[in-house]
């Protein structure tokens, strides 16, 4: 199946703030680093594998500060190798998704995202979590995949191979519990994907065997990390998923 980026995944409202942590280098990658002002467990690592517009975008470091108040230490990974989209590209509708899309597969992520794993366990981490928002889900349904998180949160995927990542993922998610969180209208993961997905792991509605999902009516594609909250719909959305996702970690020891 050939992978693809929509323009949705392009689209969204740049948020206003001042981030806190630091970016400094872990293996030689460009980590942006949120932590606990009131101390937290340093043997847990957070991942925040980010949208298509990675360390540029005010909003995912915004974000990543907001789990290190939840005392989490955060780590937004710069697996984009630099080339992340501008933030000034958003809503352009002229960026050339296919074009960028061919320098950013599997072998070319997992090249800067691994080593920071393996820097991270050498400073003495020895469990990870990750939240994934868009281009993020899909490395976030891999790295449950392949047993080296204990637990995740992804947030309007793309990229998912549907139905052969879900059916995957049903092997693992008894062990490494996992929270979608899915919206009205989204050409990534779209309500036909979330009915495969609640059919393959769960009822989709309550808590099942390690799987979860919520859904928010009346939001996008990108609401959870680029939404405009003005809309009251996309600001309760975007706030209710954080709130789902803390609520996620604590129910299953993170």
């Amino acid at each position: 199946m050939t992978e693809s980026l929509g323009q949705c995944c392009v689209s969204g409202v740049t948020w206003e703030g001042t981030p806190e942590g630091q970016v400094r280098k872990i293996k030689g990658v460009d980590v942006y680093v949120g932590e606990p002002k009131q101390g937290g467990d340093k043997s847990k690592a957070l991942l925040f594998l980010t949208d298509v517009f990675g360390l540029g975008l005010i909003n995912n470091k915004l974000m990543v500060d907001d789990f290190a108040r939840q005392g989490y230490y955060t780590y937004l990974v710069d697996y984009l190798n630099g080339d992340a989209i501008a933030p000034d590209a958003m809503n352009s509708g002229n960026f050339d998704l296919p074009a960028w899309l061919a320098n950013h597969g599997e072998e070319a992520t997992h090249a800067a995202l691994d080593p920071v794993m393996d820097g991270l366990k050498e400073e003495g981490v020895s469990k990870f979590a990750a939240v994934g928002y868009c281009f993020g889900g899909k490395y976030t349904v891999r790295l449950a995949i392949q047993k080296r998180i204990s637990i995740g949160m992804i947030a309007h995927p793309s990229l998912l191979q549907v139905p052969e990542d879900l059916e995957a993922l049903k092997e693992v998610t008894p062990e490494i519990p996992m929270l979608f969180v899915t919206c009205t209208t989204d050409f990534m993961y779209g309500p036909e994907k979330q009915k495969v997905g609640d059919d393959i792991l769960g009822n989709g509605t309550t808590e099942g065997k390690g799987y979860k999902r919520v859904f928010y009516e009346g939001c996008s594609h990108g609401f959870a990390v680029r939404g405009d909250k003005s809309d009251p719909k996309v600001k309760f959305g975007k706030e209710d998923a954080f709130k789902q996702t803390i609520d996620w970690f604590k129910q299953n020891n993170f």
